[in-house]
């Protein structure tokens, strides 16, 4: 049986109703990625979000981002690096201080946003996130994975540095014919119509080719499927695609399974 990981950017609200909204969509994925202070989120926020996913048995990791909650961590900064690599070590910290008093184990670092497109180029920055996912996973107890888009310096970083390496693609975004994500200020990069949501999902768990913003097509190698939190719909969509990939045959569970469960026992 064919399995797929689903995840989904939580702890991005302080708004009941879309709390409410976080705490259903985890019922539709086996992985979650918390806003951890950078973008957003704070400690009531992380430790929310935490509770939740704990209790609906969902794989944990850390979203951090450039230090920029004003422009949602979605702006180039000219930071430095040693002030980016300070900022990104305390917002996984607070995260994982928040989880180790829950008693629940992270398994990934996923970044957000800009930082999250630059380490795909960028070796250098990509280089950098993974030593703050290496640095950070001795305070987790356990090795830390990072996620990225697949195929990207994001994942030539990890690798050299022996680091797991998940590959993600999007359920929710247009690709270019390059494999990268189309800026979000273009028309069209955000995908807003649920079927072809529901077809780009299916077609990158099945390692099929999906079309791209300038009509080609590309195959993405990815071991997650991540589902917006703040895209409009997305609830519905993550229930649709949940409900699609198994009636296609797919098992629902978080990547490498060789890692932590995510959970204590």
């Amino acid at each position: 049986m064919r399995a797929i990981d689903l995840n989904a950017d939580l702890g991005e609200y302080q708004d009941g109703a879309q709390q409410q909204m976080e705490r259903e969509i985890l019922g539709c994925v086996s992985s979650c990625n918390i806003a951890c202070g950078g973008h957003t989120g704070d400690e009531l926020t992380m430790r929310e979000t935490l509770k939740s996913a704990r209790e609906a048995g969902v794989r944990c990791g850390a979203h951090p981002s450039y230090p920029d909650r004003e422009g949602f961590g979605r702006r180039a900064l000219g930071i430095q690096p040693d002030a980016l690599h300070v900022s990104l070590i305390q917002q996984v910290r607070d995260l994982l201080a928040i989880a180790r008093d829950l008693d629940v184990s992270l398994a990934h670092v996923k970044p957000h946003g800009a930082l999250y497109n630059h380490i795909a180029d960028d070796l250098d920055l990509a280089r950098l996130v993974v030593g703050v996912v290496k640095d950070t996973s001795s305070a987790n107890g356990r090795p830390l994975a990072l996620v990225g888009l697949a195929d990207s310096a994001a994942k030539q970083a990890a690798e050299e540095a022996g680091l797991a390496f998940v590959g993600e693609a999007f359920v929710d975004r247009r690709y270019t014919a390059g494999g990268r994500l189309q800026p979000r200020d273009q028309s069209g990069a955000v995908i807003k119509d649920d079927h072809d949501r529901l077809t780009q999902a299916l077609a990158i768990a099945a390692g099929k080719p999906v079309t791209t913003c300038d009509g080609n097509t590309i195959t993405l190698n990815a071991q997650t499927l991540c589902l917006h939190g703040d895209s409009p719909g997305a609830l519905a969509t993550a229930r649709a695609v949940r409900q699609a990939l198994s009636e296609q045959g797919f098992t629902i569970c978080p990547p490498n399974a060789d890692l932590q469960d995510g959970m204590r026992d």
